[in-house]
């Protein structure tokens, strides 16, 4: 794997790869902590750079992923990461760089059961937008509560999630990578105030 990578990018599968990873966890355990991944993201090619990056760190042949409505995006990153590739509803890990499919992609993603809540999706999702919607977010990582401003796509998200009303301790992360490579997460715990 990486030396097909390297001579396409010049992202390195191991060192760039364990820094994405960092910077991923340090958004998980700081919700509402924006990281910047572009650095890494730069060193890769292709019209999704930051989602290549962030597949690269995550997956692997022991996990699986689906890409909503992107067949090139799927064999790119089948073909770097190599994880099998899975319907959106048994996926460990989907990629939504088109907004149209996002609400069917949380909907239908995986949500763990009570006994395994870890055996579910994480939903990595392309925002687009200037920050334009407060959310005051309340739930493990944040002390008390905190007012972040979001896209109009990362409040909707968050929304369709929370509408789904996961018996606790089930429910799925969500990631959301900007343009620009910046990267948020919201975890499963976390609500939206109100």
């Amino acid at each position: 794997m990486i030396s097909t990578l390297s001579k396409k990018h010049s992202f390195n599968a191991v060192y760039d790869s364990q820094k994405v990873y960092r910077l991923i966890l340090d958004a998980m355990s700081n919700p509402a902590k924006v990281v910047m991944i572009n650095g890494y993201a730069d060193k890769l090619y292709g019209r999704y750079p930051a989602f290549i990056a962030v597949a690269i760190t995550l997956l692997d042949n022991e996990v699986s992923f689906h890409v909503c409505g992107n067949d090139s995006l799927t064999d790119e990153i089948a073909s770097i990461a190599l994880a099998r590739r899975e319907k959106n509803a048994n996926a460990d890990f989907v990629f939504v760089c088109d907004l149209d499919y996002m609400e069917h992609a949380i909907e239908n993603a995986k949500c763990g059961t009570l006994a395994d809540p870890h055996k579910s999706a994480t939903i990595i999702i392309q925002t687009d937008g200037a920050p334009s919607c407060g959310l005051m977010l309340y739930g493990p990582g944040i002390d008390g509560k905190t007012v972040i401003t979001v896209s109009q796509a990362v409040k909707d998200a968050i929304a369709v999630r929370d509408a789904q009303h996961y018996e606790y301790p089930q429910g799925i992360d969500l990631l959301f990578i900007s343009d620009t490579g910046e990267l948020l997460a919201i975890p499963r715990f976390v609500r939206v105030v109100g």
